[in-house]
């Protein structure tokens, strides 16, 4: 199998519910909403919702705000590349990958302008070979053809394999199995079902990594 890594970005190489916990913390302060504020957007985050403008329009209505919803979704993704973080071990288990011949990607849904701050502030931009946002291809995992862009623009296609580390069951679990890839599941506490189990599951991203050289061996 040939040495082609992909990885999701958000609650993978880095953690976006940290991040998004120091945003609610910030936007309830800002409008003076108090703590319980703060537990309702974390609670409505994490139920799901297919997209931030649903999220920013159930917040306009809960707090009955005046700011159009997507005034403020606008606010929120040019805040939050400055929230988020890329630890200092993941970027140099990336860069401990790549010495040792790995070609590394990203894979990631969300708008360009967002997802794209995050890799660029956070230094993953320099850390990996290439990236494929969904913002930025019109098209989105777990379609196969965002992670079939992301290998190429490692220098890599499919037909000698690789491997896909991420979250999200169907997005990067499901479209890496699609995809012909190997996956590794990043548990953060909550099981969904798999259509098909993931290769290995871990609960941190360096283990992923320690996987992957293992498997190399």
């Amino acid at each position: 199998m040939q040495r082609l890594a992909l990885f999701d970005l958000d609650n993978t190489l880095i953690d976006l519910d940290a991040a998004f916990l120091l945003w609610a913390e910030e936007f309830a302060e800002e409008r003076r909403l108090g703590r319980r504020a703060v537990d309702y957007l974390v609670k409505l985050d994490r139920n799901g919702l297919p997209h931030r403008e649903l999220f920013f329009t159930k917040v306009c209505e809960r707090f009955k705000l005046s700011v159009p919803a997507a005034e403020l979704w606008a606010a929120y993704r040019r805040r939050m590349p400055h929230l988020v973080e890329c630890r200092p071990e993941v970027i140099a288990a990336l860069a401990e990958l790549r010495a040792s011949g790995w070609r590394v990607g990203i894979v990631t849904n969300g708008t360009a302008d967002n997802q794209l701050g995050k890799i660029q502030r956070t230094g993953l931009a320099d850390a990996v070979d290439g990236y494929a946002l969904s913002g930025v291809e019109g098209i989105r995992k777990p379609d196969v053809g965002l992670f079939e862009i992301a290998a190429k623009r490692c220098g890599m296609s499919f037909t000698g394999g690789g491997w896909m580390v991420g979250d999200h069951p169907v997005a990067d679990i499901g479209g890496g199995h699609a995809a012909g890839l190997r996956t590794v599941w990043i548990d953060r506490g909550t099981r969904a079902g798999h259509g098909r189990p993931p290769d290995h599951v871990v609960t941190d991203v360096i283990h992923a990594m320690d996987i992957l050289r293992a498997a190399d061996e």
